[in-house]
C-alpha cells in the first residue's frame, strides 16, 4: 500500500481536520466532534434542516455537500462504514431549526438502521423528522425493484434539491415531496476499471482484472452485472446510457442534467471525452442538456472508473437545481 497518509487510524480524523483547517469559514464541528460536520451558515428560525451520513471513502460525497443551498450537517463513519447512531442524532438535534429535519442518504444497510434509530430517538423530544434515500443505482436492482437499488452519485442531485427547497422555507412534507419527485427521475450507472485500498485494510478490497472494465460495479466494490474487455470511451459511455435508457423514458424535447464522475483515479481529460460522446447522443435525441456536472462527485478512494448520472427535469426541478448554492466542494 502507498498512500500518504500518517496512520491508517487517524485517516477520518485528520482527513476531516484538514477539511476545517481549510474551510473553517464555511464549516465547523459539532461539538469539536470530527464525526459532526455542519455548516456555518445561520438559517432562519423554521427552516427545514437537511442532514446526511455515511462512510468515508468517498469525498466530496458526504461532507463536502454541507453549506449553503445544500445540506446543513453531516454525520462522518469510518472508511466505507456507516456512522453511529448517536453521532446521526447529534447531528440531527444540530440541524433543527424548528422545521423538522429532513434525512437524505445513500441506500445502504447500516446506514438505514442508524438514522431509523437517531430519527426514533429525537422525535421524544418532538424534532419532527422525514427519511428519504437515495436509490439511483439502475444495476443493483432491476425496473419494478427501486427501492432495493444502491444510492451513488446521483445523490448530489437530490443534496442539491432538497438543500433549494428547505432555503425557500418550504414545509418539512414539501421538501420531502420534491426530493422524493427528483429521486423518482435520476437514474446511475458506473464502471469499474481499478480496485482501490481501505487504509487499515492496506491491500485491494477486489479485483478488476488486467483488460477488463467492471459495469455496475458499486462504490464499495460491490459487484456489477458484467465484465467485458476493456473499450473505448464512445464505447463505454454508450453502453452506461443504454442502461439508463432501458430504465428512463427520454423523448425529443426532454431536458436534463447529466453528471460525469470520476471514482478518485480517472482523469479530468477522460471525463470531458465521456462527457462529448453523452452530449452527441442525447443532442442527437432532441434532450437538452442543463448544467452539465463532469469532475469528482462521488469517489471511492483511488478507484479508477467513471459513473453517469441522468437528471430528468421538469419546469420545478429546474428552478430549484440553477438556485445557487457554495459549499467547499461544490458551486452553482
Amino acid at each position: 500500500m502507498k498512500k500518504i497518509i500518517n496512520k491508517p487510524e487517524d485517516f477520518v480524523r485528520e482527513t476531516v481536520e484538514g477539511i476545517i483547517a481549510a474551510y473553517g469559514e464555511q464549516l465547523k464541528l459539532g461539538n469539536g466532534d470530527y464525526h459532526v460536520v455542519l455548516s456555518n451558515e445561520k438559517a432562519p428560525a423554521g427552516k427545514v434542516g437537511v442532514v446526511t451520513g455515511g462512510g468515508s471513502g468517498h469525498l466530496p460525497v458526504f461532507l463536502g455537500y454541507v453549506g449553503k443551498g445544500m445540506l446543513d450537517g453531516c454525520t462522518v463513519g469510518n472508511v466505507f462504514a456507516s456512522p453511529s447512531a448517536g453521532k446521526m442524532e447529534d447531528t440531527i438535534r444540530a440541524c433543527d431549526f424548528g422545521g423538522g429535519v429532513l434525512c437524505l442518504y445513500g441506500n445502504y444497510g447500516g446506514d438505514d438502521m442508524n438514522f431509523h434509530m437517531a430519527c426514533e430517538s429525537v422525535e421524544m423530544d418532538d424534532i419532527e423528522t422525514r427519511i428519504v434515500k437515495v436509490c439511483d443505482d439502475v444495476a443493483s436492482s432491476p425496473k419494478g425493484e427501486e427501492s432495493r437499488r444502491r444510492g451513488i452519485a446521483g445523490m448530489v442531485y437530490a443534496f442539491k434539491i432538497a438543500g433549494a427547497a428547505a432555503e425557500q422555507m418550504r414545509s418539512l412534507c414539501e421538501v420531502e415531496a420534491v426530493t422524493k419527485k427528483a429521486l423518482g427521475n435520476i437514474r446511475s450507472m458506473g464502471a469499474a476499471l481499478s480496485p482501490c485500498i481501505v487504509p487499515q485494510v492496506g491491500k485491494p478490497t477486489f479485483t478488476v482484472g488486467n483488460g477488463e472494465v467492471e459495469i455496475g460495479m458499486g462504490i464499495h466494490g460491490e459487484a456489477g452485472i458484467e465484465v467485458r474487455k476493456m473499450m473505448t470511451a464512445d464505447e463505454l459511455s454508450s453502453c452506461l446510457l443504454g442502461k439508463i435508457l432501458e430504465d428512463m423514458e427520454l423523448a425529443k424535447g426532454d431536458e436534463v442534467s447529466v453528471m460525469v464522475n470520476g471514482l478518485g483515479a480517472t482523469p479530468l481529460e477522460e471525463q470531458m471525452i465521456v462527457y462529448r460522446n453523452i452530449h452527441q447522443e442525447l443532442t442527437d435525441m432532441g434532450v437538452g442538456i442543463v448544467a452539465p456536472h463532469i469532475g469528482e462527485f462521488a469517489t471511492s478512494m483511488e478507484m479508477a472508473g467513471v459513473s453517469l448520472t441522468v437528471f430528468k427535469l421538469d419546469g420545478e426541478l429546474k428552478e430549484l437545481l440553477l438556485r445557487p448554492a457554495v459549499t467547499p466542494f461544490y458551486r452553482m
